[in-house]
C-alpha cells in the first residue's frame, strides 16, 4: 500500500487538472444579462463601454472581434493603435498634413461611439464568460457580445456600417456559431463595407493603401528585431492565463495579432499548448518558453 504522502503528488496533480478543466468549462459558458442599459463616460470609444445590469452592476465591456478606431489618446500604446488603424483603413497622410489625418482618423473613432450610443439607446443584452479583456493592467474590462433590442449583435453592426473593422479575440457566439466561422463573417461584413465607402472606408486613400500598410508592417518588424528577447528583463516571467494584451506583447516575436490569439486560446496548462495558437511554431515556442510561466 502506498503511504499517504507518496499519493500527494499525484492528488495535487489531480486537483490542478481539475482546476484548469474548471477554468476552461468556465470561459467557454456565457452569461446573459438582458435589460442592460449604456452607462455615459467620458472615455469610451465604439468597442469598450460601459454598462449597468439590472442587479445594478457595473462592468466594462470589450466586444469581441470588432475594433473602432481610438479617439481618446492616452500614452504610447494608444497611439500606436491609432497609428496602425488609420493605416489599416488607408487614411492616408502622404500627399497632406500628418495631423489632418490623424484628426481625421479621430473623428472617425468619436463617430463609432456616437453610433453605439445610438444603437444602445434601448435596453440590450450582453453574452460574456468574464474573460479578461484589458489591454493594459490600468483599466478593467471583460469580452462579451452585445445584442440590441433589435436582435442584431452590435460588432456585426459597426463592422457593416465601416465604424470598426473585423480585428481582434473571437469565440464561439451565443447562437452556437464558431469563432472561426464568426471571424470569417465578420471578414466578409467587412469586404461589403470596404466596397460600398462607408463609415471609415469613405476616407480611404485606394491608391496608397497598400504602402501605408506596408509600412505599418515594416515599422513592426523593425521594432520587434530592435527590442528582441530584451523587451522583458532576464528572469521575468509572464502568466499566460491572466497576462494583458500589452503585457503579452513584451514577449519576444509576439505583436498585437498573436497576443490576442493567445488570449483567445486560454487557459493553458503547459508552454508547448502554444503550439495551439496560430503563427507559433516550434521555434518561436523555444524563444518564448524562457518568458512564460503559468499558475
Amino acid at each position: 500500500m502506498k503511504s499517504p504522502k507518496s499519493c500527494r503528488p499525484a492528488a495535487v496533480t489531480l486537483i490542478a487538472f481539475l482546476c484548469l478543466a474548471f477554468a476552461a468549462t468556465a470561459q467557454s459558458v456565457l452569461t446573459t444579462w438582458k435589460d442592460c442599459k449604456l452607462v455615459s463616460t467620458n472615455w469610451a470609444d465604439g468597442d469598450s463601454f460601459q454598462v449597468k445590469n439590472l442587479k445594478g452592476e457595473l462592468h466594462t465591456i470589450r466586444l469581441y472581434g470588432a475594433d473602432c478606431i481610438e479617439w481618446h489618446v492616452n500614452g504610447e500604446s494608444d497611439a500606436r493603435r491609432l497609428r496602425a488603424q488609420r493605416r489599416y483603413f488607408g487614411i492616408s497622410k502622404w500627399g497632406g498634413s500628418p495631423m489632418a489625418s490623424i484628426e481625421e482618423a479621430k473623428a472617425l473613432g468619436e463617430a463609432a461611439a456616437k453610433e453605439v450610443a445610438s444603437a444602445l439607446n434601448k435596453p440590450f443584452q450582453v453574452h460574456t464568460a468574464f474573460a479578461d479583456a484589458r489591454g493594459d493592467s490600468r483599466f478593467k474590462r471583460i469580452y462579451g457580445f452585445v445584442t440590441t433590442a433589435e436582435g442584431e449583435d452590435l460588432a456585426e453592426r459597426l463592422v457593416r456600417m465601416g465604424h470598426a473593422r473585423a480585428y481582434g479575440v473571437y469565440r464561439e457566439t451565443p447562437n452556437r456559431i464558431s469563432a472561426k466561422d464568426y471571424r470569417a463573417y465578420l471578414h466578409d461584413i467587412e469586404l461589403q463595407a470596404a466596397k460600398r465607402g462607408v463609415g471609415a472606408w469613405a476616407k480611404t486613400n485606394w491608391d496608397l493603401l497598400p504602402a501605408e500598410r506596408q509600412a505599418e508592417r515594416q515599422e513592426g518588424n523593425e521594432l520587434a528585431m530592435a527590442t528582441g528577447r530584451a523587451k522583458l528583463a532576464h528572469g521575468v516571467k509572464i502568466n499566460l492565463n491572466t497576462a494583458t494584451r500589452d503585457e503579452l506583447m513584451r514577449l519576444p516575436g509576439v505583436g498585437e495579432v498573436t497576443a490576442n490569439r493567445i488570449i483567445q486560446a486560454r487557459p493553458y496548462k503547459k508552454a508547448d499548448d502554444l503550439l495551439r495558437v496560430k503563427g507559433i511554431g516550434a521555434k518561436t515556442l523555444e524563444e518564448l518558453k524562457p518568458y512564460v510561466r503559468f499558475p
